[in-house]
């Protein structure tokens, strides 16, 4: 067993997450090409430091990012099911509801789902899957069910488990959907009600830790230098800024991965 191999298999889920985050590679392949390039950004990362530095400490750089840069393209996974998740919610309800209008109007379901995939970017990728499996000589059933079991979106995957027991049971699927459809719309109300509520306390802690903290910081480090003689360096400087700027980035990304994914067609 090769180590590629053996990481792969302590990621829980790893072959079913690649599959939800439309990574087309298995577990052992996706491991070996995130450790190269792990390995080659680390190695850029310190002839950069070294043109600036000229220190051969710089060397210590190797091995200590490309551990976290590793780790950093593997939760890379999570963080694309997230956002192909958020970009489903966003289609959810009007897609939703088109498939209603489509099926309780008589049209043939392999039509539906053919004018979904052209006219919702996200969901119609989910739904073309379904008819290229159909057309490849799989049933409806089991083409939704394995389309199903890929879908990072639990909304989505409510609306096929209805869909395909509809068509296993031949019961009437339109006002199930529409129980489905109504609930997702009061969670959205929720989730966004509780985004407003969390959004002041984060804006005033990014206001103050990202901007008034490091203007006033640097100010007195200049005043305090010029009276101690301390001299201050261009690479010194650097690495502030440099460090300055990934707080601001890791609180804008905390502050837009937590908003909420509204239907907005």
């Amino acid at each position: 067993m090769s180590l590629y191999s053996y990481i792969s298999q302590k990621i829980p889920g790893l072959k079913s997450k690649l599959k939800q985050a439309a990574i087309f590679q298995e577990p052992e392949e996706y491991i070996e090409s995130t450790f190269k390039t792990s390995a080659f950004l680390s190695l850029g990362v310190f002839f950069v430091f070294f043109f600036f530095t000229l220190s051969l400490w710089s060397i210590l750089i190797i091995p200590l990012s490309t551990p976290l840069l590793f780790m950093y393209f593997v939760k890379f996974v999570d963080v694309k099911i997230e956002k192909i998740k958020k970009k489903i919610d966003e289609e959810i309800i009007f897609a939703g509801r088109f498939l209603i209008i489509g099926l309780e109007s008589g049209v043939p379901i392999d039509k539906i789902f053919e004018d979904m995939e052209k006219n919702y970017v996200y969901i119609g990728y989910y739904f073309g899957e379904i008819l290229n499996k159909v057309y490849l000589g799989t049933s409806m059933d089991d083409a939704i069910n394995e389309t199903l079991n890929i879908s990072p979106s639990p909304n989505l995957r409510r609306i096929l488990w209805q869909v395909v027991n509809s068509l296993k049971t031949g019961t009437e699927v339109g006002t199930a959907l529409n129980s489905v459809i109504d609930q997702i719309v009061r969670e959205q109300a929720i989730s966004v009600q509780e985004y407003g509520k969390k959004l002041s306390p984060l804006a005033m802690f990014y206001m103050t830790v990202s901007i008034i903290i490091p203007s006033l910081g640097i100010t007195m480090l200049v005043i305090l230098a010029t009276f101690i003689g301390l001299n201050i360096t261009f690479p010194f400087l650097l690495v502030l800024a440099i460090l300055i700027g990934f707080v601001q980035f890791m609180f804008l990304s905390m502050i837009r991965s937590s908003r909420p994914a509204i239907s907005t067609n």
